[in-house]
């Protein structure tokens, strides 16, 4: 089943994250941050568009390709492709019972929640384990005027807890202090 031009699909159940603050705890080849509000959000409706859509039944599969927009709540996520992998007898992604096991994306992955931003050349959003990976040469996470970069960004969807990888380089933080708030 081949859908060309313009794919738009809403899917309840399906998860992206939403984001809040940001803590950052420097190593010098890791940083670890906290990412309190980056947590399942499964009770939102999610809508995709994108230029095309091959969904091969068979394979459990999903094939968005072409400027892929994602939208659940305050999250955006684009991309060139996404893979959508599901599980599930008499399930299918158009109905919106698929239960994802997982998500790949690719060509320019733009992550965006709330104040946070994330860049990367790829990424996967492995459901069961709730972590999801972007990875490029050059990864960016920012909030405001608060830049990390690395090359591998693992985030634990559960506790919002961030692992940003230097990948034989160094991790680059640059903190602005005018963006703590006053207690």
């Amino acid at each position: 089943m081949i859908y060309r031009s313009f794919a738009k699909i809403t899917l309840a159940g399906f998860l992206l994250a939403s984001a809040s603050g940001l803590t950052a705890l420097v190593s010098a080849q890791t940083t670890n941050s906290q990412m309190n509000g980056l947590k399942l959000s499964n009770d939102q409706p999610i809508q995709i568009e994108s230029d095309g859509l091959e969904i091969r039944e068979q394979e459990k599969k999903a094939f968005f390709t072409g400027n892929v927009k994602v939208v659940q709540g305050t999250t955006t996520l684009q991309a060139g492709t996404m893979v959508v992998h599901y599980r599930g007898e008499g399930t299918t992604v158009t109905q919106g019972n698929a239960d994802i096991e997982k998500i790949d994306v690719a060509q320019k992955v733009f992550l965006s929640s709330g104040t946070q931003q994330a860049t990367a050349d790829t990424g996967s959003f492995d459901m069961a384990k709730q972590v999801f990976v972007l990875e490029g040469e050059r990864v960016v996470l920012s909030e405001g005027q608060n830049v990390f970069v690395g090359c591998k960004l693992t985030v634990q969807m559960n506790s919002g807890q961030a692992k940003l990888d230097s990948c034989g380089r160094r991790v680059q933080i640059q903190l602005d202090p005018k963006s703590q708030q006053s207690n």
